[in-house]
């Protein structure tokens, strides 16, 4: 593939599923579309599809909905095939994209070899995770006493792609870490969950950023199609709560350590 004027490319990624892996791919999406800049998403999760179910959620909107459409991305599913034929459509998708200002890649929450290729084209990787051990363990393993053992398999695999990109394209990746869903109470497990995660991103090189809380204004906008940003185009007609303001502030704070500016219609 061409190294020359590459696109922007954005990987989210975790090898568990249900961490926010897809409400974080599409506000990133629809931020950057608000920005005025050409995006192109991509999903590589083949069974699950949840951000190609989310996008036709907005197409179904935007149908049913023609004086108050939202923006949608340029949009591609690479669907279940032989790995050899996956990789080679997603890498064709990418190629024939060289134009676009930004490339959104969200993966599957599972181990899969077009996910290690995605990653591997990555100026940023992503990866959200839930404020627990039990998320935690995706990133590395940690005895009782919260001393770091190893990283985990998806930690070496990250390491591994940043090995290949440099390599290939002379491209160094950068690595977030978003805890999603932090506990409103200061408990010991998250200052606990907190201090390992301090410890680990000096170990094995990564960013950490605070993320999104479990709220219910989530699922009712993946239901339509829609983002924290688009509610004054769209219209929403729910009545704002103390949690939606929240939940705006959560997203300026995600996407303002990005360098992306928020631009909420509404």
């Amino acid at each position: 593939m061409n190294t020359i004027n590459k696109p922007y490319i954005f990987v989210i990624g975790n090898e568990k599923g249900g961490a926010g892996k897809t409400t974080c791919s599409m506000h990133l999406i629809i931020a950057l579309l608000y920005q005025n800049y050409s995006v192109v998403s991509i999903d590589t999760d083949s069974r699950q599809s949840s951000l190609t179910n989310y996008l036709k959620n907005r197409d179904l909107y935007n149908k049913q909905n023609p004086d108050k459409t939202v923006l949608v991305p340029k949009h591609f599913h690479i669907s279940e095939s032989e790995v050899e034929e996956q990789a080679k459509s997603f890498e064709q998708v990418l190629k024939n994209n060289q134009d676009a200002d930004y490339i959104v890649i969200d993966t599957p929450g599972s181990h899969t070899p077009l996910s290690r290729v995605a990653h591997s084209y990555a100026n940023t990787i992503i990866t959200p995770i839930n404020d627990s051990f039990l998320d935690l363990d995706v990133i590395a393993k940690v005895d009782s006493k919260d001393e770091i053992i190893s990283p985990s398999i998806y930690s070496q695999m990250i390491w591994e792609q940043k090995m290949e990109r440099a390599s290939r394209d002379r491209i160094s990746i950068d690595w977030v870490i978003l805890r999603n869903r932090l506990s409103n109470l200061d408990a010991l497990n998250k200052r606990r969950v907190g201090n390992v995660l301090a410890k680990l991103a000096k170990r094995i090189n990564f960013k950490l950023a605070e993320g999104f809380s479990e709220r219910v204004i989530y699922r009712e906008l993946f239901l339509q199609g829609l983002t924290l940003l688009d509610l004054k185009t769209a219209k929403y007609d729910r009545a704002f709560n103390s949690s939606h303001v929240l939940a705006r502030q959560e997203l300026r704070n995600f996407l303002d350590f990005l360098g992306i500016k928020a631009a909420f219609k509404g």
